[in-house]
């Protein structure tokens, strides 16, 4: 007899303000107890030590986490000059050290180096494996970890604030003291601890991120976010399921088709169904697709308005719809 799955079929998205002090798998298992979901997952690791926008895939939504993960990503975060640490963080152990604290005027000169694809090694303390192993098992253990660079995407790299007391050599060493807030904006797998560390060490001194804050993932802002504790706090009733979006919510920047009923029962079985000659909206203009028609990725969908059903993630290939993956959404289990 098969085993009956645990929990009910919830499907969504929930976007959590993520707590200090709490990994990102902690915080899916608690936002699934909320909604006693069979399935969830997140669009993207935030360390414990950061706060801010975590994503909460749950149900088929976790189908389409690919595209959240690979979306830009904002955050604000202070660097802390003078000290470099194994971590890059406020967590690790210094390993380094300078005397030198650059002024607001080299920092600003120096921004512009840093904006545009860079190449950046991670943090030995990260999640990327090696060997099969997390880098930050390897690390704790003492083993020597060799990560190669790699090319990153930073959009947009701002200086917000510069506190009265950073002046000067020497000065700044207090705990908070000192540390320049800055806001960027990147692709994904851009590592903040990373970009901390080069920056500083492109100042001529060395530095690490004191506070970190993930300001938001996609179209997944501070704005549609709840925090963990008020999520919990409304417990299992329907008022959590008002912070439930749905699954298509994830969709929005990837051009979308309809499709008939007929369609949509042959995608379900896996199958291809042709597309020639239909308009698609891809940014602000609509396109007629022909048979040499490539648009990936794309989704199909049934019905209008608030009525939207999102049939299947796949490609157009050939003038022609190939899924993916597809989506099983189960009746609402609010």
């Amino acid at each position: 007899m098969a085993k009956k799955a645990r929990g009910r079929p919830v499907n969504g998205w929930v976007i959590v303000d993520k707590p200090l002090g709490v990994t990102s798998t902690q915080v899916v298992g608690r936002v699934r107890r909320v909604f006693d979901a069979r399935k969830g997952g997140h669009g993207g690791t935030l360390d414990p030590l950061a706060s801010g926008i975590l994503p909460i895939a749950l149900g088929e939504a976790t189908k389409t986490m690919p595209m959240i993960q690979g979306a830009r990503k904002g955050y604000r975060f202070k660097i802390r000059w003078g000290a470099e640490t194994d971590t890059c963080d406020l967590e690790g152990k210094v390993v380094e050290t300078s005397d030198h604290r650059p002024d607001e005027d080299e920092v600003r000169a120096r921004l512009p180096a840093f904006i545009g694809t860079i190449d950046q090694t991670p943090p030995i303390f990260s999640a990327i494996k090696v060997d099969g192993e997390r880098a930050y098992d390897l690390a704790r253990r003492g083993e020597v970890v060799e990560l190669k660079s790699r090319k990153v995407d930073i959009y947009d790299f701002n200086l917000t604030g510069w506190p009265e007391t950073n002046q000067g050599e020497g000065e700044g060493e207090g705990e908070g003291e000192g540390d320049a807030e800055f806001e960027i904006t990147c692709g994904s797998g851009t590592y903040v601890r990373s970009l901390a560390r080069d920056f500083a060490r492109e100042l001529g001194t060395f530095g690490h991120v004191s506070s970190l804050r993930r300001t938001f993932v996609g179209a997944f802002d501070e704005t549609r976010s709840i925090s963990l504790e008020k999520l919990e706090a409304l417990g299992h009733g329907a008022r959590a399921f008002e912070h439930l979006l749905p699954v298509e919510t994830a969709l929005d920047d990837i051009p979308a088709l309809a499709v008939t009923a007929e369609e949509t029962a042959r995608i379900k079985r896996g199958q291809e169904v042709v597309m020639v000659g239909r308009a698609i909206i891809r940014g602000c203009e609509p396109q007629v697709l022909s048979v040499r028609s490539a648009l990936e990725p794309v989704w199909v969908k049934t019905g209008r308005g608030e009525d939207v059903e999102p049939v299947a993630l796949g490609r157009i290939t050939g003038g022609r719809f190939r899924p993916t993956r597809v989506f099983n959404l189960e009746p609402d289990a609010s």
